[in-house]
């Protein structure tokens, strides 16, 4: 449904294709047809596999058929992230119930996958962001002729994992896929409303099942994010106290909050009741986010509540760019009067490199200044680069 809502908005169904080409496996077609559900006109994609059902496809085999394959780069990494999903929920719940993890995927779920990031890539789609996700209730048929719950165990610990948000409906049917789960968990940095912006595309992509009073389709808007409201936005902060955890547990609170869609978050030393050290643990966030990030705050800190304020907060314009250092992407994030490397890339490569991270920061942001002095003189000059 993903797949045929970026279809349906615009991705062109030729480009997917040449990329899914280059997989070292055949014996699939797309195809897409008009539809409507519950008087919405969506698109549907039909995928078509002549699959052999003895093959396993582990988790190991399908990233050496996404290494053998030519992908744009962040084509890989995406396909990456999401098969790395499916394989840590499928082995934890192999685990829980004493089985042996074996399968990953079969081919129609690859390429589906690898389809949708495909879309992504050929849309120029460089942030996802997610609503809540709709889920069904009670028990469903499975192919098989047995049943099993709504929503499917697979489909639960691929959201637990990461931590998203959902939202029931009152139908005992399946309203996410394990494919559909996998593909957003992975892939979407933040959960809630939409954030402001300038929409240029809007596209449905409809599932297979029609259901009454509900149209049955996943919607995708694509657009630039508008220039904040210089009356500022409105936001939620978190917080609890905390006497009795090590640093440690304070540092990975903060990535978990970060990690579950918290726009900041950050810890501050203070004295608690009769004069015990302790530390206030914070979360900057939308306001549809604060119970999710909440229950995170207590599980992580051992904390037996949370309080919450309301604040608002004024965010000055920026953009974003990208330099090369020593062969590997550096994103700089610009402001007035400022550009700043991230802190991951330059990481990152200073773990392939053997370069101490500052001087990748250092290297990145100079490589930014001069190509931007660059520009200056040559405005069609689009890449930056260290040199």
């Amino acid at each position: 449904m993903a797949l045929a809502a970026l279809i349906d908005a615009g991705a062109p169904l030729e480009e997917i294709e040449d990329i899914l080409d280059r997989l070292p496996v055949s014996g699939w077609d797309l195809s897409l047809e008009p539809v409507q559900r519950a008087g919405l006109g969506a698109t549907n994609v039909l995928i078509f596999t002549a699959d052999d059902t003895s093959v396993v496809r582990t988790y190991t085999h399908i990233v050496g058929l996404l290494e053998q394959a030519t992908l744009p780069d962040r084509v890989t990494a995406r396909c990456m992230q999401v098969f790395a999903a499916f394989a840590e929920a499928q082995s934890h719940l192999a685990r829980a119930q004493q089985l042996t993890f074996q399968e990953t995927c079969d081919l129609r779920s690859i390429v589906t996958i690898i389809a949708a990031c495909a879309a992504l890539e050929v849309l120029g789609i460089d942030d996802i962001e997610s609503t809540p996700l709709a889920q069904g209730n009670g028990v469903a048929a499975v192919a098989d002729g047995g049943f099993e719950p709504v929503p499917s165990p697979l489909v639960m610990a691929l959201l637990t994992a990461r931590n998203v948000p959902t939202t029931g409906r009152d139908i005992a049917e399946h309203l996410t896929t394990p494919t559909g789960a996998a593909f957003i968990s992975a892939l979407s940095a933040r959960f809630g409303p939409m954030p402001s912006m300038t929409t240029a595309a809007i596209g449905y992509g409809a599932g297979q099942k029609s259901f009454d009073g509900m149209p049955n389709v996943v919607q995708v808007s694509i657009g630039e994010r508008s220039p904040v409201d210089r009356r500022g936005r409105r936001l939620t902060i978190i917080e609890t106290n905390v006497e009795d955890a090590t640093g440690e547990v304070l540092a990975h609170t903060v990535e978990q909050l970060i990690g579950a869609g918290a726009i900041d978050a950050w810890i501050t030393g203070g004295t608690g009741k009769r004069g015990r050290p302790m530390h206030v643990v914070s979360a900057l966030c939308n306001p549809a986010m604060a119970e999710n990030l909440g229950t995170i705050l207590m599980a992580e800190t051992g904390s037996l509540g949370v309080r919450s304020s309301s604040v608002d907060r004024w965010q000055a314009d920026r953009t974003f760019a990208e330099v090369d250092i020593e062969g590997y992407p550096v994103r700089i994030k610009v402001g007035p009067g400022r550009a700043k490397a991230d802190f991951d890339d330059a990481a990152a490569v200073a773990a392939k490199t053997g370069v101490p991270v500052r001087e990748v920061i250092a290297k990145a942001e100079t490589a930014f200044r001069r190509a931007s002095e660059v520009r200056m003189l040559h405005p069609a000059q689009q890449q930056f680069d260290d040199r």
